[in-house]
């Protein structure tokens, strides 16, 4: 491609680009996991923009992508947790992909979408490995967003049977409108709201957890049913909780960071012993799954840069054959 252009891809058409691509996106999630255990990758710290008195956040992840991906780029990606009650989804971002040979960008994703199927895929995947045969009975989904519904999404096109899903989110209403969704969007599910977490965790082997929480709230998962559990949004198990499980990652150098609960277990225990190995060791074969049948794993994704590139250049692969976005003009300059 020229490089005298750009590509631009908006939700919309991102949406569509990935729809029915689930086999696809696993397998470019679980690539670029093994390049990046392989040490083919490039990932410096996340850089995180806070802002004074609330929440609200902005973050840029850089990263390079070897292997047969060979790319380059950015996410740069905002959570704004009060932008559902304006009617916006919290999350919002770019993916900006360049080129290797020159340094110029190719092409500009919007980013949510592919943050979401990122998170989803590698959850999926995860899930696959650790947790083995179909859950029985069912999943449970805590937090009834955006994340929740992609990775439900992944799980069932691994186990098309799965059923029933049962889910909890501290606003009835939002777990209602969740409910409604699932039926209209996947045959054959039933979808169970419970009033209360613990009813939650003592029904479900498999657990994945997206909310916006900041802070634990989680104190004991070892008393029921659970073995595995996708903590996608990182903040809501208590370290001491952590420090009882098997864990599993990304990346121990990322994850422990940023107040997650892996960075308060770090703090509590001053060490990172608890956590087993990295989700790569176990894709190769190096690490088994589980070191024992019955205990509870917990997946702690950090949700790596890398991903968004591997998700990011399947779009624009797609996009290019299919002749699909808007070519931006990119200004040129004689070099002096």
């Amino acid at each position: 491609m020229s490089d005298d252009s750009v590509l631009f891809l908006a939700a919309d058409e991102v949406a569509a680009l990935l729809q029915g691509q689930e086999a696809a996106v696993l397998q470019a999630v679980q690539q670029a996991y093994e390049t990046h255990g392989r040490g083919d990758s490039l990932m410096p710290h996340s850089t995180c923009l806070r802002f004074p008195g609330g929440p609200d956040r902005m973050m840029a992840l850089p990263a390079y992508l070897g292997g047969r991906f060979a790319v380059a780029g950015v996410k740069w990606i905002a959570s704004f947790p009060g932008n559902p009650g304006r009617g916006l989804e919290r999350a919002s971002g770019l993916v900006v992909l360049s080129s290797m040979t020159t340094g110029r960008p190719t092409v500009i994703v919007e980013g949510s979408v592919v943050s979401a199927t990122r998170t989803a895929a590698s959850a999926a995947l995860a899930a696959r490995v650790l947790h083995g045969a179909t859950p029985s009975p069912g999943v449970g989904l805590l937090g009834c967003g955006v994340i929740n519904l992609a990775t439900l999404r992944f799980l069932r096109h691994l186990w098309p049977a799965l059923e029933p899903v049962i889910v909890y989110d501290l606003s009835a209403a939002r777990a209602a409108r969740f409910a409604a969704r699932c039926t209209a969007v996947f045959e054959r599910v039933h979808v169970h709201i419970v009033s209360d977490p613990r009813a939650l965790l003592e029904r479900v082997s498999l657990l994945s957890i997206a909310t916006t929480a900041m802070e634990p709230h989680l104190d004991d998962l070892h008393d029921g049913p659970l073995r595995t559990v996708l903590h996608l949004s990182l903040r809501d198990i208590a370290p001491a909780v952590i420090a009882r499980s098997d864990n599993v990652v990304d990346d121990a150098d990322h994850v422990c960071r940023a107040e997650t609960s892996l960075h308060l277990a770090e703090r509590l225990l001053g060490h990172r012993q608890f956590i087993r190995c990295a989700l790569a060791a176990i894709l190769t074969g190096e690490e088994p799954a589980k070191p024992a049948h019955d205990v509870l794993t917990i997946f702690s994704p950090f949700g790596l840069g890398i991903l968004d590139l591997a998700v990011a250049q399947l779009v624009y692969e797609r996009a290019v054959a299919g002749g699909q976005g808007r070519r931006l003009p990119f200004a040129a300059t004689t070099a002096a």
